[in-house]
């Protein structure tokens, strides 16, 4: 099973090149030389195995030997809205989220979060969505939206997608709701504190459903991954 390495431009012809950090990594770390033969995927759902024909100061250049379609997809479009937590665990909670098969994240700024996102913030962990996406052979990228406001988030979700938005005083837990298969899906986790009642009135107000996550309170990032992982399993 050879290395995998993400080329930022769609790949279109049988010459590819990687730059910047994935160009580092091939020739400073792997010590690549010509001939030897790695996986490239581009994000837009193949994998094209390749060989290294020139190795460079701060390129590498490929010929791409053959495409291979791969479809390592959820079957359906899962969005998590989540009010990320401070430090190291964002990027923990966006790499969790590839792994289990995420589509989008959208960053929430809610009334009691504490570290309101920034585009520096989101621009860190879509490199954490390639090296996640490069461990877990994902050929297709979690996006990461523009952080939103929660009211925003919970109105502008199509209502033909089932919403779910974790509350610790919610009206049923995972298990006994969301019974469909198939379409889409939106969840939404909230910050240490919570939503605040005013968030989860307007949230139900636009058709979401309340669920508790259980007796303990979780941290964000636990939170997130838990109704993504029951989820995950509920549906597939």
């Amino acid at each position: 099973m050879s290395e995998r390495f993400f080329v930022e431009t769609p790949i279109e012809s049988d010459l590819a090149e990687l730059v910047d950090h994935e160009a580092h990594h091939l020739a400073k770390v792997m010590r690549a030389k010509p001939g030897d033969i790695v996986t490239l995927f581009d994000g837009s759902g193949a994998e094209y195995e390749s060989e290294v024909t020139i190795v460079g100061r701060s390129t590498v250049a490929l010929r791409v030997l053959s495409k291979t379609e791969i479809d390592r997809e959820l079957p359906f479009e899962l969005t998590l809205g989540v009010a990320l937590p401070k430090g190291d665990r964002q990027r923990w909670l966006i790499e969790k989220a590839v792994e289990l098969g995420v589509t989008r994240v959208v960053p929430l700024i809610t009334e009691r979060g504490v570290a309101q996102p920034s585009e520096k913030a989101v621009a860190r962990l879509k490199r954490t969505v390639i090296e996640a996406s490069k461990q877990c052979r994902r050929n297709r990228l979690l996006e990461i939206d523009r952080p939103q406001e929660l009211s925003d988030y919970v109105s502008v979700i199509d209502e033909d997608t089932e919403r779910i938005i974790a509350h610790p005083q919610g009206q049923g837990c995972l298990s006994t709701v969301g019974i469909r298969r198939g379409g889409c899906f939106a969840l939404a986790v909230g910050p240490e504190g919570g939503f605040t009642n005013r968030e989860i009135e307007n949230a139900k107000s636009t058709g979401w459903q309340t669920v508790d996550l259980g007796a303990r309170i979780l941290r964000v990032e636990t939170a997130a991954i838990a109704i993504v992982s029951q989820y995950v399993l509920a549906k597939t």
